[in-house]
């Protein structure tokens, strides 16, 4: 189970997704040059030309290996709740597991990453979660398979998942020069987007036919996206080989803290993810056991709703050129997350109009903010400490999420007794959702700074004096 992302955006989701991030430019232009983003904060339409080979093979693994994860993401608790009968508590667990390795990994990942060659630590990455996966499947058919299996292999994905994160973001804009990252962040949001329209049907058919092997589909993916990442050339090997660990993990988190931008940016992202994985753990329980949906009508009404995270995919960087990157990312968080209190008009309307027209809206802003959200990190970055400043900032903005989504599933089995299910997983999802869309107002500032960082950064007329 990989975070939604926040997504990255991740970083999906987050997932409950936490807004995704970037490195510094590469070296090589492989970029259309109407694919913009400047300092100031404003974006390019994008161009949909090739970004060239490089690009594509990393594309092209990702978008495969996408497709997987939600096969994975949609059959873990599915499994969980038909299989072994657990409880909310115990699909809240199990939920904390896949955002475990942030908090305890997170800020050593980017030091070791600086320091090893980049793209054998995203093949080996992959490589770990293929066995970690495969585990499920195996221990299922040998009779073993309980909460504490599914834990530790969902805690060994969430492990090799934040050491892939740190190389994975150095690696887009390794293919990607800096004028192109919005073009290039588009499509990899627009990926991540579609597998989230065909994965939930796919994974509810997959499931209905071979129940836990449908699992081996994800591990395959994870072996395509290796193959890919191997094929690629070599980029960011071992860019950083001084100073200390700690002194590395210092530095990390106070360069992060230190920019005024990146400062807002992170205290929206640990406001949004402190409710957001709230909704996303409880949401199966209340299709499931609350509202009564089947498995096959929630596979499907996931997907259908997963169209509105493709068209904000689509149309965020024209929004973006709009209104700024600053500004789009505040009103996405904010709308983002009033769209989580849809759930409360199910069961007076149908439950999976509910469900869909409510993840449709979730979706639409959580695209329109994973889009932003990267190149206005990229645009602050310096290239040379780009790996334990990712790996900071993904262990402050993410460390939260395991024990948010923990809190929801303890939520929801505490107030069932009083409120009975449906009524204790909507109280859960939607006080979940208002306390993340709080994330709105430290994200308000960032427009003002990145205009203001577009002046200075401007060239000053002949004669002229700063």
């Amino acid at each position: 189970m990989r975070p939604p992302d926040s997504q990255d955006s991740q970083d999906s989701q987050g997932s409950a997704g936490s807004a995704g991030s970037a490195g510094s430019a590469g070296s090589q232009d492989f970029t259309d040059p109407r694919d913009v983003t400047d300092s100031q904060g404003s974006a390019g339409s994008g161009s949909r030309r090739s970004l060239g080979r490089e690009f594509n093979l990393l594309w092209g693994g990702q978008t495969v290996s996408l497709l997987g994860d939600r096969i994975t993401v949609f059959v873990v608790p599915t499994l969980m709740i038909f299989a072994l009968g657990a409880s909310p508590f115990e699909v809240g667990l199990v939920a904390m597991a896949q955002y475990l390795g942030i908090p305890l990994l997170g800020p050593i990942a980017g030091v070791l990453v600086d320091r090893w060659d980049q793209r054998l630590t995203l093949v080996m990455c992959d490589l770990v979660r293929l066995a970690a996966v495969l585990l499920i499947p195996v221990a299922y058919w040998s009779g073993v398979l309980s909460t504490p299996v599914l834990f530790t292999s969902v805690a060994l994905i969430s492990g090799a998942t934040i050491f892939f994160n740190v190389g994975y973001l150095v690696a887009v804009p390794a293919a990607v020069p800096q004028e192109g990252l919005v073009g290039a962040y588009s499509r990899l949001e627009g990926s991540r987007t579609v597998s989230e329209v065909a994965g939930p049907s796919v994974a509810a058919g997959l499931y209905h036919a071979l129940g836990v092997a449908s699992l081996l589909v994800d591990a395959a993916t994870y072996l395509v996206s290796a193959v890919c990442f191997r094929s690629m050339r070599p980029w960011g090997n071992r860019t950083v080989q001084h100073g200390s660990v700690m002194s590395r993990l210092s530095l990390g988190f106070k360069l992060n803290w230190a920019d005024p931008v990146l400062r807002r940016v992170i205290v929206a992202a640990v406001t949004l993810n402190s409710g957001g994985p709230v909704f996303v753990t409880v949401l199966p329980v209340l299709a499931y056991q609350g509202l009564g949906v089947s498995v096959g009508v929630f596979g499907a009404v996931m997907s259908a709703a997963a169209v509105g995270a493709v068209i904000g995919a689509v149309v965020a960087p024209r929004i973006a050129g709009r209104l700024g990157l600053g500004r789009t990312m505040a009103w996405a968080l904010l709308l983002h997350c009033l769209a989580g209190v849809g759930v409360l008009a199910a069961p007076a309307l149908p439950p999976a109009l509910v469900i869909g027209v409510t993840i449709g809206c979730y979706g639409f802003f959580m695209s329109c903010i994973n889009v932003c959200s990267a190149p206005i990190r990229q645009s602050r970055m310096a290239a040379d400490n780009q790996g334990v400043t990712h790996a900071a900032f993904r262990t402050v903005t993410w460390g939260v999420i395991p024990l948010a989504a923990f809190l929801g599933g303890l939520g929801v089995t505490l107030l069932t007794g009083d409120l009975g299910v449906l009524n204790a997983t909507r109280t859960v999802m939607v006080a979940g959702t208002l306390l993340a869309a709080l994330s709105f107002l430290p994200a308000l500032g960032l427009q003002p700074l990145l205009d203001r960082a577009g002046r200075q950064a401007e060239p000053q007329p002949s004669g002229s004096t700063a």
